[in-house]
């Protein structure tokens, strides 16, 4: 048998996906890769634009936070061989442009104009030497952060397996609710804890958050295990005005009493909701502004 390569210069994004923030000045490009050379390298060169604020690595995608605006790019070979030039919210979509020399522009042109979740897109002809790039444009996607406490027993059941799949079937049968990541958080073990005593945050990008909220309750309501389910949702762009909460919860007793009339009273933080108000609630709260940052949400406190 003779292996052929159908473009053997092209290597595909799987998908991209972009969140825009409420003020429109802050753009979040989430890039999965197939390629992580690849990756590691765009990583290392875009983040010397000055439109990026910041770069990381979740699992296998890269998360850009962006500035809107257009820039013109002083392009070096092996100083500055590529990066981003345009982040731009314009209703529901985000417009995003990319440029780069040589392989670099390859990256920056055709491999992410053809990723999954591209609406449309330009691009310039790249290979050997040339400069090429381009524009892509995407679903301006909100983040949605869903906490959740408590849904297992002492005989059976666990949490963190239960949500997941909550969020996979979801994502299956919802293409505009994209699941975008599953972050275990340690909370301090209290007496009456089933066993380790964590919550869990999963995080969406989504076009329809309130069917996505709503299929969710639903689901949790009908395979939790226990009646003291807590769960709790945030839509935004940033959660941290939830972190001093989530890091009382992981260093000490926090009380469910006390934390239902902190959030449901008018010193409610924006974009939070509950819709489930058992016990758990209080770990559902505090997982939130830990999504992604795995160490310190593995952390075991007191």
């Amino acid at each position: 048998m003779t292996l052929t390569i159908e473009n053997p210069y092209s290597i595909t994004y799987p998908k991209i996906t972009a969140i825009g923030s409420e003020s429109e000045k802050e753009i979040e490009l989430i890039e999965q890769f197939d390629c992580v050379g690849g990756a590691m390298w765009a990583k290392t060169q875009y983040q010397k634009s000055p439109l990026v604020t910041s770069v990381r690595t979740v699992a296998n995608t890269t998360r850009y936070i962006l500035h809107t605006g257009n820039i013109s790019l002083d392009l070096q070979g092996s100083v500055f061989p590529a990066g981003i030039s345009g982040a731009q919210i314009k209703g529901d979509e985000i417009y995003i442009s990319y440029l780069g020399l040589g392989g670099g522009g390859v990256g920056a042109s055709i491999c992410r104009a053809s990723a999954g979740g591209v609406l449309r897109s330009e691009y310039t002809e790249s290979g050997g030497g040339k400069t090429a790039g381009s524009m892509i444009v995407l679903a301006k996607n909100t983040r949605v952060l869903i906490g959740v406490d408590d849904t297992d027993t002492a005989e059976e059941g666990a949490t963190w397996t239960l949500v997941h799949n909550i969020a996979r079937v979801i994502e299956t049968n919802n293409p505009e609710h994209q699941y975008l990541s599953h972050t275990i958080v340690q909370l301090y073990p209290v007496e009456f804890r089933t066993k380790n005593c964590v919550a869990l945050v999963v995080e969406f990008a989504t076009t329809s958050q309130a069917s996505l909220i709503e299929q969710f309750s639903e689901l949790l309501k009908a395979y939790t295990l226990s009646s003291e389910t807590g769960m709790a949702v945030y839509v935004g762009f940033s959660p941290d005005a939830l972190l001093p909460y989530g890091w009382r919860v992981k260093q000490g007793y926090v009380d469910h009493g006390d934390t239902r009339a902190q959030y449901l009273g008018d010193t409610a933080v924006p974009g939070l909701s509950t819709p489930m108000m058992g016990r758990g609630l209080v770990g559902a709260i505090a997982a939130i502004p830990f999504y992604t940052k795995f160490e310190e949400a593995l952390e075991l406190c007191g």
